[in-house]
């Protein structure tokens, strides 16, 4: 779809335009499996670098290595901004978004820490927190595969 250009504006400044626009991936839902009903709402807006902080708040960088259900856990907990129940938010108080810090959530997991304890105790079963890890991240875009095209380039004259 293009946009509305006046005749004066180059393609330097049209890419100046789409350049300056702020880049965001849309927030994305995940199933919670042995939930029926339950999807977290997930911002899939995390940086390298985060993710980096992150791997080594789990130990990436001791002697026993990245624990990776915790690092599952911090991944699920940093990033979902929302649960929802047969298609409608969870509110706490009737206001705020429910996170896994919320205090009924706490209560409800029986957890004393949001991150791992009760994002471990929500889902129930490792495989699925490292499952729901591995969707986040790769809605991220880090499992995103960048198209390439052969071609000539078009200034070259034969």
């Amino acid at each position: 779809m293009a946009e509305n250009t006046s005749k004066d504006e180059t393609l330097l400044d049209q890419l100046k335009s789409v350049v300056a626009k702020k880049v965001e991936r849309p927030q994305v839902f995940i199933e919670v499996p042995e939930r029926p009903g339950v999807k977290l709402l997930i911002s899939p807006n995390v940086t390298q670098q985060q993710i980096r902080a992150w791997q080594k708040q789990c130990g990436s960088e001791t002697q026993k290595g990245l624990d990776a259900t915790k690092f599952a856990c911090t991944v699920i907990g940093q990033t979902s901004k929302g649960v929802f129940l047969n298609g409608e938010e969870v509110l706490e108080d009737g206001q705020w978004p429910l996170t896994f810090a919320s205090k009924p959530m706490l209560e409800m997991t029986g957890a004393d820490r949001a991150i791992p304890d009760c994002v471990q105790k929500f889902f129930g079963l490792d495989a699925h927190v490292e499952a729901a890890a591995l969707a986040i991240i790769d809605a991220c875009g880090f499992g995103d595969t960048i198209q390439t095209e052969a071609t000539e380039n078009p200034t070259n004259q034969q």
